[in-house]
């Protein structure tokens, strides 16, 4: 119990700190909506490495991202009634950040139950949702400077590009590439067909899912394709 009380205590002035700063910052100077949007999003996985440290078992570490999610959400629910939330936020529409946070703590909960729990490593956790965590912030930011070459299909959804991709698949391979050498136990390959692999499925994944639920698809798809391969390499724990 001791443990579980210093933990959260731990991740709610994380949280306070975070918010605190960034709304401080929103409020004295001008910031870029995406850029302040994906400054959020940052926040959210940072607070990896809190919830991570701060649990010795992988079952508390889990359960306590869907309670905190559980208690939070209603609480973003009363906020988004207060006049001017949805645009203070830079909600593309009413209700967005909460919905967001919501499937992040699950998505966390998932991956600390199959990185962890099941295979056994808590630093794979990292690998699979910073595969797509700093990717899609990378995809959003250079798409949206940089994007000339349109990405279109029937299964994409919004404004899409080439230069996007390229960022997420980019930033992925940077991410998972420096959990992977920190963790160690590979074979040289390793270290560079894990990231491509787990860079190239995260932007093609992120390209085809729709309504937000990259934040899901991403991350387990490149946890699969992860797990996987460290199998096929003998690199377990």
């Amino acid at each position: 119990m001791e443990e579980i009380t210093k933990a959260m205590g731990n991740i709610l002035l994380y949280y306070l700190i975070a918010a605190l700063t960034a709304f401080t910052l929103r409020s004295l100077i001008k910031i870029n909506d995406e850029l302040f949007r994906k400054g959020l999003h940052c926040i959210l996985l940072g607070s990896l490495a809190v919830w991570l440290k701060g649990f010795t078992t992988w079952q508390y570490a889990a359960i306590s991202c869907l309670v905190f999610a559980a208690a939070v959400y209603p609480l973003l629910a009363l906020a988004g009634r207060l006049k001017g939330f949805t645009a203070f936020m830079n909600e593309r529409k009413s209700g967005e950040f909460k919905s967001s946070l919501l499937l992040v703590f699950v998505m966390f909960a998932l991956e600390i139950f199959l990185c962890w729990g099941w295979f056994g490593e808590k630093i794979l956790v990292f690998a699979g949702v910073y595969a797509w965590g700093f990717g899609d912030a990378a995809a959003a930011l250079v798409g949206r400077r940089f994007g000339k070459h349109t990405l279109e299909g029937r299964h994409i959804e919004g404004k899409k590009s080439l230069e996007g991709s390229l960022a997420m698949f980019v930033t992925s391979f940077i991410c998972v590439g420096t959990v992977m050498l920190i963790r160690g136990n590979l074979p040289l390959y390793g270290y560079i067909v894990l990231p491509f692999a787990m860079g190239a499925v995260s932007a093609v994944v992120e390209l085809y899912s729709m309504r937000g639920t990259d934040t899901i698809t991403c991350p387990l798809a490149a946890t699969a394709v992860m797990l996987a391969l460290l199998s096929i390499m003998g690199g377990g724990a």
